[in-house]
């Protein structure tokens, strides 16, 4: 099942992890840096009830569920704005389906970067 055009309502902007050039410990040693691969459509809703529960949020609204059309772009460590804030995924939600042309996932706000972009 594809998802229908007027489905995928909202503007959200991947980004991906890049070597970061002051990094004394490589990609995930002090400089981690963050560059924007793709802007897609995608669906944004609330995640409710036991989704939210088994994500472990301890605040259900910082916890968001994500369907979009499927890209090579988006892997389990890349990360969403969305609104103004920065969103981790979560890797146990993630779901990506190339032959459905389908990427569903649940993400969670930052703590420490959960300031406004």
């Amino acid at each position: 099942m594809s998802y229908s055009s007027g489905m995928l309502n909202k503007r959200i902007v991947i980004q991906n992890r890049t070597k970061a050039k002051t990094s004394e410990f490589g990609l995930d040693g002090n400089g981690i840096e963050w560059e924007d691969a793709q802007c897609v459509w995608a669906s944004v809703t609330w995640s409710k009830g036991a989704t939210a529960l088994n994500a472990g949020a301890i605040d259900a609204y910082a916890v968001k569920l994500v369907r979009m059309r499927w890209t090579d772009v988006v892997t389990i460590r890349s990360r969403v704005i969305y609104d103004g804030q920065i969103y981790r995924i979560l890797p146990d939600s993630f779901n990506a389906d190339k032959q459905a042309n389908t990427i569903q996932f649940l993400m969670q706000s930052t703590i420490e970067e959960d300031k406004e972009l």
